[in-house]
């Protein structure tokens, strides 16, 4: 029987992917200069003085955003990231069958390997911080979501190196975060930490063998020639699938722990708290999931104390997680209802009056100190949060001596507080003039007569030329002291300030 052929305007499936090969072809393989892509990638995978140089910088930024747990700094160390060439260089050399180039890369790229982890293990060594912050743990544990973020940058990375468009790698090495991880393994050398060291190493190989591989692919893709015959490229092609899956199984299993973690800490908090009632709180909770039997250690804040608390909650998890967990609830006996938050809220209310009255009794003592009294002849207002107090005339002290004591007290008493040290009637010191003007020193002495004035609620006379002293006057009631004068001819010169006593006595 004759084989119907296809109606006329339909097409096969195999007429589909003929016309898409013959597009990708045309108008995608055809427009890449392969031979000046090779040649800048060829050029790029070299070990110089420049690799070497930002290798260093970039490692050194690195460990420092690591031991700062710096997220903001680690990034920096990303887009410095040199390690990317030779890596990129490994993939396409790979691809072209050019195992010259391959070396080349592979020499430069261990070497920039070994440079890295002995700078950062160095950085370590030296430096007073070694505690394994968040940023060092958060590369300890390669998964499968890891080798996904390499795969994918890597596809952009080789893009933009063949397309020509080198500006994006940039963002690429932000995602494949290159550094970081060899800056841990670095740490975890320095320390002598196997955990740190292991878990670093292994994110960092499984970057470097994600982004090689998926580079020699989107190579091959780009129609890259290659010295290699037909079967070796089927062995090439085979070969690269099967490093994928290698690397992809222990990474799903490790992003598999990662999930039953993190759903059996969820389960555990809920498990602990349904051994007591609804008023209880959940202080701290500590997990060991490495441990046999499973350790989890808790503190709970309760109305009513369950001595059956720990049995039952290890009952509950061993049930719900299929392994044998051992459990230890520390309870403290607090109260959560209505009244106990009023009782709470009273007791707060009581510290916060007994550390204010402190404080007042402390300002007091003070004031005493500095005036030359004791402690029951200074006025507090705690209310008014305000504290007064009349100084002795000090052996060899000035007016300006108080001034700068109550000042000193002010500025640590605290927020709000208004102080009063009225000084003794000491002579004020004159307003010196200057080029028919009040001198710079004129007018701190104006400030210091205005504050005597306002302190000893006395008024004052100022006596000098009739210039001078109208021009002090004017100061003076400027900040809101109206002295009366008593000016002696016209001219410039010092301006005496004096005190004028109740009944006209000076």
């Amino acid at each position: 029987m004759a084989t119907q052929a296809p109606a006329p305007g339909r097409h096969t499936f195999g007429d589909v992917i003929h016309s898409w090969r013959g597009w990708w072809h045309n108008s995608v393989k055809a427009t890449v200069d392969q031979a000046d892509v090779i040649a800048r990638r060829r050029a790029e995978s070299g070990v110089s003085s420049r690799y070497l140089l930002m290798l260093g910088m970039s490692a050194g930024i690195a460990i420092l955003g690591l031991l700062l747990s710096s997220p903001a700094v680690v990034i920096g160390a990303m887009l410095l990231s040199p390690l990317m060439d030779p890596i990129m260089g490994l993939g396409f050399s790979i691809a072209t069958g050019d195992y010259k180039w391959m070396r080349q890369s592979a020499r430069s790229l261990a070497i920039g390997t070994v440079f890295a982890v002995l700078f950062c293990a160095i950085v370590v060594f030296l430096s007073p911080l070694q505690t394994v912050t968040s940023e060092i743990a958060a590369r300890t544990k390669p998964n499968l979501f890891d080798l996904l973020i390499a795969f994918f940058s890597a596809i952009a990375g080789a893009y933009a190196m063949i397309r020509g468009r080198e500006g994006t790698i940039v963002g690429v090495a932000i995602a494949t975060a290159l550094m970081p991880p060899l800056a841990t393994v670095g740490f975890g050398l320095a320390t002598l930490n196997w955990t740190v060291f292991s878990g670093a190493l292994g994110l960092y190989f499984t970057n470097l063998m994600t982004i090689a591989l998926t580079a020699a692919v989107m190579a091959r893709l780009y129609g890259f020639s290659t010295n290699l015959s037909e079967r070796q490229t089927t062995w090439q092609t085979v070969m690269i699938l099967t490093s994928f899956v290698a690397l992809a199984i222990p990474l799903f299993l490790s992003l598999r722990d990662i999930a039953w973690e993190a759903n059996a800490t969820r389960l555990t908090r809920s498990m602990v708290l349904e051994a007591f009632d609804d008023n209880a709180r959940l202080s701290q909770i500590d997990y060991n999931f490495d441990a046999e039997p499973i350790r989890i250690t808790a503190t709970v804040l309760t109305p009513e104390l369950k001595p059956n608390a720990e049995s039952a909650a290890e009952r509950a998890m061993t049930r719900s997680l299929g392994r044998p967990v051992d459990v230890a609830i520390t309870q403290y006996r607090v109260g959560t209802n209505a009244q106990a938050a009023e009782e709470a809220q009273l007791s707060s209310a009581l510290a916060s009056e007994r550390a204010a009255a402190e404080r007042a009794d402390e300002l007091a003592e003070r004031l005493a100190l500095v005036a030359g009294v004791s402690p029951e002849q200074v006025t507090v207002d705690r209310a008014r949060r305000r504290a007064t107090v009349t100084a002795l005339a000090l052996p060899d002290a000035s007016l300006r001596t108080y001034y700068e004591l109550e000042r000193r007290i002010r500025a640590t008493a605290g927020e709000g507080w208004e102080i009063r040290l009225i000084p003794p009637l000491l002579s004020m010191p004159a307003v010196a003039m200057e080029d028919e003007g009040i001198s710079t020193a004129g007018y701190r002495t104006v400030v210091l007569i205005e504050w005597a004035a306002r302190r000893s609620q006395l008024p004052v006379r100022l006596e000098g030329p009739g210039g001078s002293v109208a021009l002090v006057r004017e100061a003076l009631q400027e900040r809101g002291i109206e002295p009366q004068v008593s000016p002696a001819g016209n001219g410039f010169g010092a301006v005496r300030a004096l005190w004028v006593m109740p009944d006209g006595a000076e």
